[in-house]
């Protein structure tokens, strides 16, 4: 295993959320930015969280393709995978609005994880989704739609928009049950780590609240408060802004 995949073994680790969480220490990007938002969801929630570099396409199935097969660009773009620095997430930006017709079935997923996705992030709908949570496919979708329309993938490889986050091809992405992320490459290295300090960090102020008997206000204020100035220096070590 490469140290890049050590990496992303490390990172999936953890959930979104807590990803998120140390993202935010960094001081990198906004902290209204850099996520989905509310009209994508985890089609599967029980699936563990997975980590992929974006390999993004359009589409739109409102209308038929000018010419040609409307699968035909498929192969074209899982030979992109192969230019990724490791595991492929599809990003499929559905350009039709309201969706038309399902972005993905059964044989679009089939084909995506037997060539090495991870993973697959769109605003459009998705089908046949009992048969994907079969073979073990992460999907997060904006809806369902039974037919397929006039499906055809339309450019690939160049940048999307899906559930309000700016996607690259090559981006990196953590996604669970709560939604999907961006890691700015800047921090990938020491990202797991922090994200360990953090999870530490909450950890005893939840065993408190999670055990049983009688709770007092005081003791829960002075966990809280050792909770804060913990994270507060985590933030001051990693912070780029503290460094420049």
């Amino acid at each position: 295993m490469s140290v890049a995949d050590s990496v992303l073994a490390d990172l999936a680790r953890y959930d979104t959320p807590t990803i998120c969480n140390a993202i935010e220490l960094f001081d990198v990007v906004p902290r209204n930015r850099g996520f989905t938002d509310g009209r994508i969801r985890a089609n599967f929630p029980e699936f563990p969280p997975v980590v992929g570099y974006a390999a993004t396409a359009a589409f739109r199935s409102d209308a038929p393709p000018g010419s040609g097969d409307a699968y035909g660009s498929m192969e074209k773009q899982i030979e992109q995978f192969a230019t990724l620095p490791g595991p492929a997430f599809v990003v499929i930006q559905d350009l039709d609005d309201p969706p038309a017709g399902a972005v993905f079935g059964e044989v679009m997923c089939s084909v995506y994880k037997a060539f090495g996705s991870v993973g697959l992030l769109t605003n459009g709908a998705g089908r046949d989704i009992l048969q994907v949570q079969a073979i073990g496919y992460p999907i997060f979708t904006g809806s369902t739609i039974c037919s397929h329309a006039y499906c055809h993938l339309l450019h690939l490889g160049l940048p999307v928009r899906v559930g309000g986050l700016p996607i690259a091809t090559g981006d990196l992405l953590h996604a669970d049950a709560n939604g999907v992320a961006t890691i700015p490459p800047a921090i990938l290295d020491e990202l797991p780590q922090v994200a360990e300090e953090f999870a530490v960090a909450e950890r005893p102020m939840l065993d408190y609240l999670h055990a049983s008997g009688e709770k007092s206000p005081a003791r829960f204020g002075e966990l809280r408060r050792e909770f804060t100035e913990t994270i507060k220096r985590l933030g001051q070590r990693v912070s780029r802004k503290s460094r420049s």
